[in-house]
């Protein structure tokens, strides 16, 4: 089971478990512990084989300092803790269609008589209704999800996981000094799981770095964090893979760490011994819903251009090649005459695409992207979307035999075209207290227009409805698919002495219609 950390759980069973473990196969464990270690640490100095931080701690116990065995990672933690923050995040469930009775509130389970007898005649029938039934919607229900994040600038920007933050109406942070802020999402990209949300408090903020090295597989790692509500905690381990794919976005490329991560840790940071962010922590996978030391992060190549993107865009854009491919298999590579199965096949080439524009045909394999070879199909899309629209992208294709060289200007990939911000647009929306995205981009929702994705507390959008997961149709009488179409549309009402812009929001139930007054200055 792969899970998306962002819930509380009880862990009260363990906690028992663990009490009821004698103390004399404990002393037991210890022992055998010690033994193991000595035994490593011998066979270390025979062969000189240990690596770092152990090196020294070998060398400081044959100097007589027993306790220096163990490597500490304080001065890493003191470093980059302050940094790490817990999100909170209220989100509005659904509310109950008819009725607002439940078993609960009178006591009995449900389907007893008595609960029954309650449903009938009990205080729960509003306004005389018969059996308990609401006439018209109930009341609006809020739950709250809790995660992790990290500043990454002074001035307040800070990243998480998009789906901490996908559904909620109001954002705080708690600080590791224990200040609770206010802070508004100012973007997402639900294909990498990333987000970046800003508070309005005054800075400055202690920011950690993105590292611009990925780690190896083997290297110390410490994961900081908010799990089971308890922030401020710190795990250490390894990295134990790259690269994996869990099925979780069409760009998986996550890194595998052992450093115990369980929920309420997502969006938290992974950081390597020089306090430099190598992951953003995403899912675990576990059998019970904890930690078995399998835990999933976005590497920091791939989170460090998301989240600057979205900061300079307010969306991600990403490079588009216009073909449909799959892996070339053992058999495939045998019918074209390849050596071996490896790169990504070309199954359809879409008209008027980049790849066709530039001579790619259905049949070929491509082999290398900028020099780089390709090991499958997946990872050939991953260095496409990793490309800005606009480059050149350098392909190796083998067909008929031989391999070419094959030259593409990548488009942009549909549904995320963004265009560069336009004086006083991102204010603009700002001030409305809206973050916009494309609908097509928003996990679990379907169909054309721009979504809402954070509502300000406060904000005027608030105080007249609006909510994360609501549509925006047309705006200004103009029919909107991004979140610049949305700004344009503001920017042309007041050109026109307007002074509201009209929004007609689209939802399962039906549209309306809502006006937003337009903001100053």
């Amino acid at each position: 089971m792969i899970d998306n950390q962002n819930d509380l759980t009880n862990t009260s069973d363990a906690q028992s478990r663990l009490r009821r473990k004698g103390g004399r196969s404990r002393r037991a464990s210890v022992l055998l512990g010690a033994v193991a270690l000595g035994a490593v640490t011998v066979a270390g100095l025979a062969q000189g084989t240990l690596l770092p931080p152990y090196n020294q701690a070998v060398a400081a116990t044959a100097a007589g300092n027993p306790a220096a065995v163990q490597p500490s990672f304080a001065d890493v933690v003191a470093k980059v803790k302050p940094a790490v923050v817990s999100v909170r995040v209220k989100v509005a469930e659904a509310a109950p269609a008819e009725s607002s009775f439940s078993g609960d509130e009178s006591g009995f389970p449900p389907g007893s008589p008595m609960e029954r007898f309650f449903r009938r005649f009990g205080e729960n029938a509003p306004n005389g209704a018969p059996g308990g039934e609401r006439r018209g919607p109930g009341p609006k229900r809020f739950g709250e999800a809790q995660g992790s994040g990290f500043f990454v600038t002074s001035d307040g920007y800070i990243v998480t996981n998009n789906h901490v933050v996908e559904k909620g109406t109001k954002v705080e942070v708690t600080t590791d000094d224990g200040r609770t802020l206010a802070a508004k999402v100012v973007g997402v990209d639900p294909k990498t799981d990333l987000a970046l949300l800003k508070t309005e408090e005054k800075g400055p903020f202690p920011a950690v770095p993105f590292a611009k090295e990925t780690p190896r597989i083997g290297d110390w790692v410490i994961a900081v964090g908010n799990p089971f509500g308890l922030g401020g905690t710190v795990t250490a381990g390894i990295v134990s893979a790259r690269g994996r794919d869990i099925g979780a976005g069409p760009y998986d490329d996550f890194l595998q760490i052992d450093a115990p991560v369980n929920r309420g840790n997502s969006g938290g940071p992974t950081f390597n011994l020089a306090g430099e962010v190598v992951g953003v922590n995403t899912a675990i996978a576990s059998p019970s819903g904890g930690s078995v030391g399998i835990a999933f992060a976005v590497p920091s190549e791939t989170a460090g251009k998301v989240i600057a993107e979205i900061q300079d865009h307010g969306s991600v854009k990403r490079g588009f090649l216009g073909v449909q491919i799959q892996p070339v298999t053992l058999d495939i590579a045998e019918g074209i005459g390849l050596d071996k199965a490896q790169g990504a096949l070309i199954a359809r080439v879409e008209e008027g695409s980049p790849g066709g524009k530039a001579g790619l045909k259905t049949g070929d394999a491509i082999t290398a992207l900028n020099g780089k070879p390709v090991k499958d199909a997946r990872d050939l899309s991953r260095a496409v979307a990793m490309l800005d629209p606009g480059a050149t992208a350098e392909l190796s294709v083998y067909r008929s035999g031989k391999t070419e060289t094959v030259k593409v200007k990548l488009g942009s990939m549909p549904g995320e075209k963004t265009a560069a911000a336009g004086p006083g647009s991102p204010a603009d929306l700002g001030k409305l207290g809206l973050a916009l995205a494309p609908a097509e981009e928003v996990r679990g929702m379907e169909g054309k227009g721009v979504a809402i994705v954070g509502v300000e507390p406060g904000s005027q959008a608030e105080e007249k409805g609006l909510r994360a997961g609501d549509v925006i149709a047309e705006a200004g009488g103009q029919k909107v698919s991004t979140p610049q179409d949305v700004a344009s549309a503001i920017e042309k009402s007041r050109k026109e002495g307007r002074k509201a812009v009209l929004l007609q929001l689209a939802s399962p139930q039906g549209g309306r219609f809502l006006a937003l007054t337009l903001p100053t200055g």
